[in-house]
């Protein structure tokens, strides 16, 4: 039986993880299908405190799995296929079957890239069609792309683009951006990013060719159609939580969101820490607070539990 079990490894889970450890809990951390969560996909981290000059994504989060590993800290690869909870005794399943018990469990699972859900969109996933600008940003060096969305994600995907293609194309359903005002102004500024204002995607294009060749593209106000070409397709429309397991034991809004109090949840020694119950910051330092409060929750019920 573990004490305390950390579902997930960004920001969040790895400094509940550096608390718990801290406190002689001997934390197991499972890491989930991207370890680091979604900091490892990013470029430079500006607004983490302490980083003069900021810091890469991937280093920022092999740092903080070194300090929490540091007071001894476990990791296990695995993802979550199931949960069973109940007051002093969670259980949870992994998708290799293998099932772990604990006494507090830290839901630290993040959120994933949301699509538009078209066939076409779904069949060029992989051949042209992202959602990560690091990952897959050099392949398009010199080739126009697009972009779609309207948040501070989608500046920063748009805004990292321009370094590998001098032909970005931003494109918006409504005509302002919901981002902030100095991400909107970077990318209003910048001469290789053109916007594409109340327009939507109808059609990405080059499936037979098994590629991306272009889009389809609708004017939501005029109801005109156009065309452009593109080699690669960035989606950055927002997030849902990776909270599956957990539905119809935890309470949830109704996009999936754990609601939580302090991190606590409806289930006495179950907490929620990060963007798996956050769905209005979703910023790294706010994950890495909040997977502090989870921890301190913790380490507080297990020491009323005398464990």
């Amino acid at each position: 039986m573990e004490k305390v079990l950390i579902l997930g490894s960004g920001p969040a889970g790895l400094t509940a993880a550096l608390y718990c450890a801290r406190a002689n809990l001997n934390p197991l951390v499972i890491d989930g299908l991207e370890p680091g969560g979604q900091l490892t996909t990013t470029t430079e981290v500006e607004n983490y405190p302490g980083f003069v000059d900021g810091i890469m994504g991937p280093e920022l989060m092999d740092i903080m799995r070194r300090q929490a590993e540091r007071f001894g800290t476990r990791y296990q690869f695995g993802t979550v296929a199931a949960a069973r909870f109940a007051p002093g005794r969670h259980e949870v399943e992994l998708d290799s079957g293998e099932t772990l018990q604990a006494t507090t469990v830290i839901i630290a699972t993040g959120a994933r890239a949301k699509y538009l859900g078209l066939e076409s969109e779904q069949k060029l996933i992989g051949r042209g069609v992202t959602s990560c600008a690091t990952c897959d940003g050099a392949f398009y060096r010199d080739q126009p792309i697009a972009v779609v969305g309207g948040g501070d994600s989608a500046m920063e995907e748009a805004l990292f683009l321009t370094r590998f293609t001098p032909d970005v194309t931003l494109i918006h359903r409504r005509d302002e951006f919901r981002a902030s005002k100095i991400m909107s102004d970077r990318v209003h500024h910048h001469d290789r990013i053109k916007i594409r204002w109340n327009t939507v995607v109808e059609e990405v294009l080059g499936v037979e060719q098994n590629e991306v060749t272009g889009l389809k593209l609708k004017d939501v106000k005029t109801g005109e159609h156009s065309e452009i070409a593109i080699k690669g397709l960035f989606m950055a429309i927002g997030h849902e939580p990776n909270t599956a397991p957990f539905k119809g034991q935890l309470d949830m809004d109704e996009v999936g969101y754990i609601h939580a109090n302090q991190t606590r949840t409806n289930v006495e020694g179950v907490y929620a820490a990060g963007d798996v119950q956050d769905a209005v910051y979703r910023q790294a330092i706010t994950a890495a607070g909040s997977g502090c409060m989870a921890a301190l929750e913790a380490e507080r019920y297990l020491e009323t539990k005398g464990a």
